[in-house]
């Protein structure tokens, strides 16, 4: 009963504070700033007691995104010191990534001897990865020669090619940077593919020794994945912390003001991700049977970690968590997971399909549809690798506008609102690599969703 009345005061609270800002937005009534205020704080205070009532991870890490957005709207400067504590939950989650990915991998493969799933694993997961982001790509170049949100922009005046030299990388470059030289160099720079293709021979090599030889491997990996996912447990803790802190910094020195900026083009990218979460995934997850309540209830804390911390590997190693708990086997989870990292970013197929295009049309470059086709394809190879790094598409997006000859002064315009599109494309990218190991588990026939 009093988690049903936290919830109906947390509704009431925050109604209020909604009617007040909409009547004073609209000049209907005038409201003194001190009341907007109070009535903010007061709606957050329910939303507290509701969080102090409820006691779930997910609801906490919501609600701090409110406190965050408040904290960065009402304290700006005060904001901005709060990176830090974003910085130190990222660098946590980090540290678990690599030996997590090493551990559960290893242990999937060797620890079955089934080397003939592995390789069906693999051809089943790229076939899909790149039928889905494929899909992405057309809705994304569709969107923006609809919405031609880059046409009719013109050189802000002040504007200096500052952004950093990218050099444009070559089929031999995109080749040698899937395989790792190095384990720690891999490890230390975030290279979650060349982790995952060690891991896999490693994995491979393990499997093919003597019993007596492989035992003492296997009982440390089963043990480092299930220490690592405690670590998980631990560190988020500090998520709402962290995630709040993101969100108040975010707000503190972009404004709130900046969604009016460029809406446009924010409003073509979301609507474009908002059409692929509807017109392809949602058909996908009905069509395989996935349970629709549970695949959301499982997937909202590493979305809304996603969302905040625009960074794809910061939700990790929550989301190999909570879909081992819904019913997909961990050697699947460990397989199709990092793996769809870097070959299955929805999200960002997507807005560097949209973003290149509307670099062109900003840049009055008339591009037939067989050169969008060539530039967008360039991009969803180079594109393998990023999620881990936070606007690590804008590196990207440079890299293809040196290699077509287009102007860097656009990616300046981006850059102002490109943290607001780099949160919507990273939640898309763990939603779909969630949907993405569901379905290779029910191709697998080895997706059994616990029952409640």
């Amino acid at each position: 009963m009093k988690l049903k009345q936290a919830g109906l005061t947390a509704i009431l609270t925050v109604f209020i504070a909604a009617l007040l800002l909409f009547l004073n937005h609209y000049n209907i009534v005038g409201i003194p700033p001190v009341a907007l205020l109070f009535s903010r704080w007061l709606a957050i205070a329910g939303l507290v007691f509701f969080g102090l009532m409820k006691r779930s991870l997910t609801s906490w890490i919501l609600i701090s995104m409110v406190i965050g957005a408040e904290i960065g709207n009402d304290y700006p400067e005060f904001a901005m010191q709060l990176q830090v504590l974003s910085k130190v939950f990222l660098k946590m989650i980090k540290t678990i990534v690599a030996p997590l990915l090493f551990a559960t991998l290893v242990y999937g493969i060797a620890g079955h001897a089934d080397l003939k799933q592995v390789g069906r694993m693999g051809w089943k997961s790229i076939v899909y990865f790149e039928i889905v982001t494929t899909i992405a790509l057309f809705i994304g170049l569709a969107a923006i020669n609809l919405s031609k949100a880059g046409v009719g922009i013109e050189v802000p005046k002040g504007i200096h090619e500052e952004l950093p030299s990218v050099p444009p990388q070559t089929t031999n470059d995109i080749i040698l940077h899937i395989f790792p030289e190095n384990i720690a160099k891999s490890v230390a720079e975030g290279q979650i593919l060349q982790i995952v293709i060690f891991s896999v021979l490693f994995g491979v090599a393990l499997a093919m020794v003597r019993e007596d030889k492989r035992l003492p491997m296997l009982n440390f990996t089963e043990s480092l994945a299930e220490v690592m996912f405690k670590f998980t447990n631990i560190v988020m803790y500090f998520a709402p912390i962290g995630v709040g802190a993101a969100i108040a910094y975010t707000v503190g020195h972009m404004g709130l003001g900046i969604l009016v900026n460029l809406f446009q083009l924010l409003a073509t990218l979301y609507v474009a991700l908002i059409v692929f979460l509807l017109g392809v995934l949602l058909p996908i997850a009905l069509i395989v049977g996935v349970p629709i309540k549970k695949f959301l209830q499982a997937i909202a804390g590493p979305v809304s970690i996603a969302f905040a911390t625009t960074s794809s590997e910061a939700a990790l190693p929550r989301a190999m968590e909570n879909l081992e708990k819904l019913g997909v086997p961990r050697k699947i989870v460990a397989f199709v997971m990092p793996t769809g990292y870097s070959f299955n970013l929805d999200g960002t197929t997507l807005y560097l399909a949209l973003a290149s295009v509307f670099v062109a049309q900003a840049a009055g470059m008339e591009l037939t549809l067989g050169q969008q086709l060539i530039i967008v394809f360039t991009l969803m190879l180079t594109s393998k690798g990023v999620a881990g790094v936070p606007r690590a598409s804008l590196v990207i997006l440079l890299g293809t506008a040196s290699s077509f000859g287009m102007p860097t002064w656009p990616i300046f315009i981006i850059l102002g609102i490109d943290e607001l599109m780099d949160m919507a494309r990273t939640s898309v990218n763990v939603i779909g690599n969630c949907l993405a190991t569901i379905v290779i588990a029910k191709w697998e026939n080895e997706f059994h969703p616990v029952e409640d």
